[in-house]
């Protein structure tokens, strides 16, 4: 039996959808994955939900003991959660303050096939790698080469001139759940950055002194580091 190994990610971040997909090979991709988690010892943050791939990987995750941290807005509770959910759930108000508190919580980010929902975390948390929010590593689950279309609409932004090549690398790819999460702790960002790091760190750091001088809670990491 393998020896279950740890790894410089506390937390993964894992973008996925609320359906399961029509074939079998995708919901083996998510067992796989969380198992890979429990395995280096990562916990995991995702979206809260507690049907289709989420509640896949979020089960699995937990059960493997390592902490689960789901967060949902509260308008999709009705529609997203059925039955138990997994460890700790935080419920938000909207979109934005969720991708937000997952960002901030997690250490690096991986999405696995999903729908509109998915791909759109997927591109913000890609796009605020290029701006210089984060410095996280981005992965890209390709279960029997679902986003080969998509990588491949990347290959054609630099092409045409819309990606700069650097930035092309922001995202890390694999077919199997084992060699991504390799491939994502030797990930070391090589693009320039469109402002820098230091200077959001500067923004973020310059709203929370405000809150709490306004008598606000500040809960969580407020940074995106």
């Amino acid at each position: 039996m393998e020896e279950n190994k740890s790894s410089k990610f506390r937390r993964i971040c894992v973008f996925c959808g609320s359906n399961s997909g029509r074939r079998k090979v995708f919901s083996d991709a998510t067992l796989e994955l969380g198992n890979e988690l429990v395995k280096r010892k990562i916990d995991l943050v995702y979206g809260g939900g507690s049907v289709g791939l989420m509640g896949l990987v979020s089960q699995t995750v937990y059960d493997g003991g390592c902490h689960v941290l789901g967060v949902i807005p509260k308008a999709l509770i009705p529609l997203e959660i059925s039955g138990p959910s997994f460890g700790e759930v935080r419920t938000v108000a909207n979109m934005h303050e969720r991708k937000a508190l997952m960002a901030q919580e997690a250490d690096a980010f991986i999405a696995l096939p999903g729908g509109y929902g998915t791909m759109e975390e997927l591109l913000e948390i890609i796009t605020w790698a290029q701006l210089g929010i984060h410095m996280k590593p981005v992965g890209l689950l390709n279960v029997d080469g679902y986003y080969n279309t998509l990588l491949a609409l990347f290959d054609n932004g630099v092409e045409e001139g819309f990606i700069k090549p650097g930035a092309r690398h922001i995202v890390v790819s694999a077919p199997t759940a084992k060699e991504l999460v390799q491939k994502m702790e030797q990930y070391i960002p090589s693009h320039d950055h469109v402002a820098s790091h230091e200077s959001w760190k500067k923004e973020q750091l310059g709203k929370t002194q405000a809150k709490n001088t306004q008598g606000e809670t500040v809960t969580g990491n407020n940074s995106f580091t």
